[in-house]
C-alpha cells in the first residue's frame, strides 16, 4: 500500500467516525462510545504522523542509496584503473602465494618470463628460478611470512626457451583482503648488465687502478618521501612507483600518523590525501605549517585527490605547494616530486 493509499483509508475511517457520532447522539451508551471514538481518532492521528516520519525517512534512504551507488561506481572506475595501471606497467610486477605459485602477473614481468600471462597464473614461480640457487629462494620464501620489510633476493631467472638472467626481486609480504592466505608481492628487474659491469670492476680491481667508475644514480636517489593515505592500496601503489626511483619512501594512515612520523624525522617532501576521515589533508597542511615555524623547516608538500571536483586553487590556497589527481600517470608524479625536491 502507497502513502496516497494509506491517506485515503484514514480518511474513511474518520468518515465512519463521523458517522456513528451522528447515529448514537442521544442514544444511552453516547458517552461510552464518545469516550473510545475519541481515543481511535487520536490514534489515527500518531498513525499518521508515523506515517509522516517514514516516508521522510525513506526520502533519506533513497539519497543515501544514491550516494552510496554512486560512491561504489566511483570505487569500481579506480579499481579498474588500478589494474590497468598494474597490467600495463613498465616495471614488471607480480604476485605469488606461500608455496610461490603466480597468482597475478602484468605484460612486462609476463614478457621477462617469455610466456603470455594467462599461462603463468597458477605456474611456480620456483620453476623459472635456476636449480643451483632453488634451496636459496625456497629458504627465503619460508622466512618472508615473519618478515615485514622489503627484501631484496638475487637470484638466477631461467625463462622458458630464453637465455637465463640475473635478477633482483623486491619482495613484500601481505595478506589477502577477504581472507588470511600470505601473498608475495613482486618487482622482477633484470640486472644482468649490473652485475657483468660488477663482475668486470671486481675484475679491474686487481689490476693497477686507472680511474674511478662513474656512478650515475637517478636523480630521485636518496630522497625522502612521506606519504599521508588512508587506502591501503593507493599506499602501496604510489610507494611502489616511487621507489623504482630510488626514492625512501615512508607511508603512514592518518594525520596524527604523520605528527608522530614527523617528530622523529623530516622528510624531503610530503604528499598527504585530501579527503580522509577524522582529520583531512587541510588539517594535515595547517599542523604542518605551524610544525615548520616551530621547527624552522621548509617542507616541500603536495595535495593528492581521488575526485574530479576536488579545487586546485583550494589546496594551493591553503599551504600545498602542488596537487596532482590520484589517475594521473606515474611519471607525473614522479616529475610532481622531482619539481617539489629542486631535482626537476
Amino acid at each position: 500500500m502507497n502513502t496516497d493509499e494509506l491517506l485515503f483509508e484514514f480518511q474513511n475511517i474518520r468518515k465512519q467516525i463521523e458517522t456513528l457520532y451522528k447515529h448514537i447522539k442521544g442514544t444511552p451508551i453516547e458517552q461510552q462510545v464518545i469516550a473510545k471514538l475519541e481515543a481511535l481518532d487520536v490514534s489515527i492521528s500518531k498513525l499518521e504522523i508515523l506515517n509522516e516520519e517514514m516516508q521522510t525517512n525513506l526520502k533519506a534512504m533513497e539519497i543515501i542509496e544514491e550516494q552510496l551507488l554512486q560512491e561504489n561506481e566511483k570505487k569500481i572506475k579506480e579499481h579498474k584503473f588500478y589494474r590497468d595501471l598494474f597490467k600495463f606497467a613498465p616495471n614488471a610486477y607480480l604476485v605469488i602465494d606461500a608455496q610461490a605459485r603466480i597468482k597475478q602477473i602484468n605484460y612486462t614481468a609476463a614478457a621477462l618470463l617469455n610466456m603470455l600471462p594467462s599461462f603463468l597464473v597458477g605456474k611456480l614461480l620456483i620453476d623459472f628460478v635456476s636449480l643451483k640457487e632453488r634451496p636459496f629462494f625456497r629458504t627465503k620464501l619460508n622466512q618472508s611470512s615473519n618478515v615485514k620489510s622489503v627484501q631484496e633476493w638475487e637470484v638466477s631467472i631461467c625463462p622458458r626457451n630464453a637465455q637465463a638472467f640475473d635478477a633482483l626481486l623486491l619482495v613484500k609480504p601481505v595478506r589477502e583482503a577477504l581472507g588470511t592466505q600470505s601473498l608475495l608481492q613482486i618487482c622482477l628487474h633484470d640486472i644482468t648488465k649490473y652485475k657483468h659491469l660488477e663482475r668486470s670492476q671486481l675484475a679491474a680491481s686487481q689490476q693497477p687502478v686507472l680511474s674511478e667508475p662513474v656512478k650515475t644514480p637517478h636523480k630521485l636517489s636518496g630522497l625522502h618521501v612521506l606519504f599521508v593515505d588512508d587506502e591501503a592500496d593507493t599506499r602501496e601503489l604510489i610507494t611502489a612507483v616511487l621507489m623504482q626511483c630510488g626514492v625512501m619512501v615512508t607511508t603512514v594512515a592518518s594525520v596524527t600518523e604523520a605528527l608522530s612520523e614527523l617528530e622523529r624525522s623530516r622528510p624531503d617532501v610530503i604528499i598527504s590525501d585530501i579527503r580522509m576521515p577524522d582529520e583531512d589533508g587541510y588539517a594535515l597542511i595547517r599542523k604542518i605549517k605551524a610544525l615548520e615555524i616551530e621547527k624552522g623547516w621548509q617542507i616541500p608538500t603536495a595535495a593528492l585527490s581521488a575526485y574530479l571536483a576536488e579545487d586546485r586553487a583550494k589546496a594551493i590556497r591553503a599551504g600545498f605547494q602542488s596537487h596532482l589527481h590520484k589517475l594521473a600517470e606515474p611519471t607525473e608524479l614522479i616529475a610532481m616530486v622531482a619539481q617539489l625536491a629542486g631535482r626537476a
